[in-house]
């Protein structure tokens, strides 16, 4: 397709996705080119991830992993420090909403750099319509938006999935709505799990709070160190689940036996992850969802090592209870639940009476049911279909959406986590603004 009929590029999503791809759209030197970023939330930039307003809601990765811009690895970290936020050469978690107001800033700076060539709009995107000439994206307040290119940047659902409607997510628990007392029952122990138990105590709750998840593990640490160098020709690409689980074990254990730490190894495989996952069959991969990512996610997704300290005190004096197992009941009791948990390995089955349930379960189990009006609509209209493990859409390595009947789109196509079913690690900015890079080489060639 000709540089022309690319020249209007219509993004769904202001957060962090969208503000990334838009910074690298611009780029480009072409005149003709028009980016309008179309957001629901009250702000641009900060998106779902990056509008908390705890200072002890940090980011898992140090500033100098987390710039924007693929083409300034540096950018986040030098903003960070002209401001006086770092100082010394001690890695520096900065908080996320932090990162928030540098996200807010960088699109500040873009639209008063290009008034003509982007254009924000606040308002909810509800569905896309192909034209001939392109893509017609429809607004919640009637209008809409026509462009040779639309861009999905929606990132992670906001709301719980049909079968969790009685809970709720971390960012929308009231202060006033939970009694401080009681217990609360969150499902899910990974890294959104620690957000809820901070902003939990951090609002004056003193009852118990139980986790629960399928193997009741933990996010673990950042330590220093250095990550190990690897070819791709090391990597055995393409294997069943079980010899490449043997090939890391051993790399593990022969890192280690060297003086170095596991962190070394998953550090250093991290630039082949997405091509490690590529490379598996559905049936491999569906393996790996259903039986090895929460083992590698509380290695691969670490977080801050102050915040592990005081998750860790938190366990120590009780008020924090993780439980391997799974929901088995729920039941309204007025403004309360009733809930039994079945633990994993004794199949016990606990019942107890909680203020609240939260909803950190993390990945999407059916994307086709997500709380986001506009994926629904692609997938209902057939112009979008769930990737084969359901996690998201379904789209090609150069992120065009694939339709029902399997075609890749020339006009529609995604970044981000709507794009985990092809990339699966997509969550974290340095994989994001590769991701935002590459689409934007593409559309503006």
């Amino acid at each position: 397709m000709t540089q022309s009929r690319r020249g209007s590029i219509v993004i769904v999503g202001g957060g962090a996705s969208g503000v990334s791809l838009a910074a690298h759209l611009l780029q480009s030197p072409s005149s003709s080119l028009r980016v309008t970023l179309v957001e629901k939330r009250p702000e641009f930039g900060s998106g779902l991830a990056y509008s908390t307003s705890l200072p002890d809601h940090l980011l898992n990765v140090t500033d100098k992993g987390m710039s924007a811009l693929a083409h300034d690895p540096e950018h986040f970290s030098r903003w960070a420090r002209e401001r006086g936020f770092v100082q010394g050469n001690e890695p520096y978690y900065a908080p996320r909403s932090l990162y928030g107001r540098y996200l807010r800033e960088l699109l500040s700076e873009l639209a008063e750099r290009e008034p003509v060539r982007l254009r924000l709009v606040q308002e909810e995107a509800v569905s896309i319509t192909p034209s001939g000439s392109g893509v017609e994206v429809s607004l919640a307040n009637g209008a809409s938006l026509v462009g040779h290119v639309t861009v999905l940047a929606t990132g992670h659902d906001d709301q719980p999935e049909a079968d969790l409607a009685f809970a709720i997510k971390t960012e929308f628990v009231d202060s006033g709505g939970i009694d401080r007392t009681a217990p609360v029952l969150i499902l899910g122990t990974g890294l959104s799990m620690v957000d809820a138990v901070l902003l939990l105590e951090a609002r004056g709750h003193t009852g118990q709070i139980v986790a629960v998840s399928r193997r009741g593990l933990i996010p673990s640490p950042h330590r220093p160190g250095s990550p190990i160098r690897l070819d791709s020709a090391d990597i055995p690409l393409g294997t069943d689940l079980s010899y490449f689980l043997s090939w890391f074990r051993q790399l593990v254990r022969d890192t280690e036996a060297r003086g170095g730490d596991w962190r070394d190894v998953v550090d250093g495989l991290r630039p082949f992850n997405q091509r490690i996952w590529q490379s598996w069959s559905t049936s491999t991969r569906r393996r790996f969802i259903e039986h090895t990512k929460a083992w590698w996610d509380v290695h691969r997704h670490r977080m801050a090592p102050q915040i592990h300290a005081r998750l860790q005190e938190t366990i120590a004096s009780g008020r924090l209870r993780l439980v391997a197992g799974r929901l088995a009941d729920v039941t309204s009791e007025g403004d309360s639940f009733r809930v039994t948990l079945e633990h994993r390995q004794t199949r016990h089955a606990e019942t107890l009476s909680v203020a609240a349930i939260l909803d950190c379960t993390g990945i999407a189990k059916d994307v086709s049911a997500s709380s986001i009006r506009i994926v629904r609509g692609l997938i209902r209209q057939r112009l979008a279909r769930p990737d084969p493990m359901r996690i998201g859409l379904d789209v090609t390595t150069d992120c065009a959406v694939v339709d029902a009947d399997g075609r890749p789109s020339s006009n529609i196509y995604a970044v981000g986590p709507l794009t985990r079913g092809t990339f699966l690690e997509i969550d974290a900015m340095p994989d994001i603004r590769a991701q935002c890079a590459r689409l934007a080489n593409l559309l503006t060639a």
